[in-house]
């Protein structure tokens, strides 16, 4: 099999080097996706024989893999491995996250961090990444102990099947999303990860809210009556709870209390439309599948 590993790198020249030396030493091709980097990371990755795609500006890590999943078709990779510039992954590794997908197992394997050894991870990562997972759980059934680990091997098939379209950090989210639609089998494998001497080039919160904005996103495409029923009932019961009082109170005191009442009509008015624009969407989104 032809194996890719991409990595996408953004200002790692402290790191690109010894890695592709390492790589190349294993692995077909080693495509590095230089996401606007002012520092020497394309020229070295370029001097050692590495496959380099430039974005002009730094993008975000979202279109970083989007550059690497159409370059990894380009070149007609068996199996893509993406793997992380910053030196938490370690290369011995691969053969592992490969392993699944050689032995036909699985279409998508993910190195998770909370299945091997990690070390010095912040509590505050921690949390975010459990409650990015148990969320990404909830969407696609799936029990995924780590949604957001870039250690990730995908089979031909999921890159001629699936195109990835968010920018930022949501993207991992994105891919499983589309990956339990498409009914492509995914595991995990303990990796072993270190977070010494190591900062996220991303905020934390900003990290968190692109994730869940993703997600939310795509609940409401895929899942319009979810999304949009669930919310609209909980609509329509606050709307009927503040009217009711409102009956309640002007039967007892003959007083309209006009704010409790402007609840209750707002309530069952957004709680109703939300509701037929979810049935609607359900009935399109079936129609187009139905078609495909």
């Amino acid at each position: 099999m032809k194996v890719i590993v991409g990595i996408p790198a953004f200002n790692e020249e402290k790191n690109i080097g010894a890695m592709i030396v390492k790589l190349k030493k294993i692995y077909d091709h080693v495509l590095v996706c230089d996401d606007g980097s002012s520092d020497m990371t394309e020229s070295i990755a370029m001097s050692l024989g590495a496959t380099v795609v430039k974005h002009h500006k730094n993008l975000g890590y979202g279109e970083a893999i989007k550059t690497i999943f159409n370059e990894s078709k380009k070149l007609d990779g068996d199996v893509l491995v993406t793997f992380d510039a910053d030196g938490q992954h370690k290369i011995s590794e691969i053969d592992l996250v490969l392993k699944p997908l050689f032995e036909n197992q699985s279409d998508i394997v993910i190195g998770s961090r909370f299945l091997g050894k990690t070390k010095n991870l912040p509590k505050y990562r921690k949390f975010g990444i459990k409650t990015i997972t148990s969320l990404t759980n909830t969407v696609t059934g799936s029990n995924i102990s780590d949604a957001q680990s870039g250690f990730r091997a995908y089979s031909k098939k999921v890159l001629n099947e699936i195109s990835p379209t968010e920018s930022g950090m949501g993207i991992s989210t994105e891919i499983l999303i589309k990956a339990s639609k498409k009914q492509f089998k995914i595991s995990e494998v303990p990796i072993t990860i270190s977070y010494e001497n190591n900062s996220h080039s991303q905020e934390p919160i900003s990290h968190g809210a692109s994730v869940i904005l993703s997600t939310v996103k795509h609940i409401a495409i895929e899942r319009p009556l979810l999304y949009y029923g669930v919310t609209g009932f909980c609509f329509l019961i606050v709307g009927l709870f503040f009217g009711a009082w409102a009956i309640q109170i002007y039967s007892e005191e003959k007083v309209v209390m006009t704010n409790i009442a402007l609840i209750g009509i707002g309530g069952v008015i957004l709680g109703t439309i939300l509701l037929i624009t979810g049935t609607i969407l359900y009935s399109i989104v079936n129609v187009v599948r139905e078609k495909r």
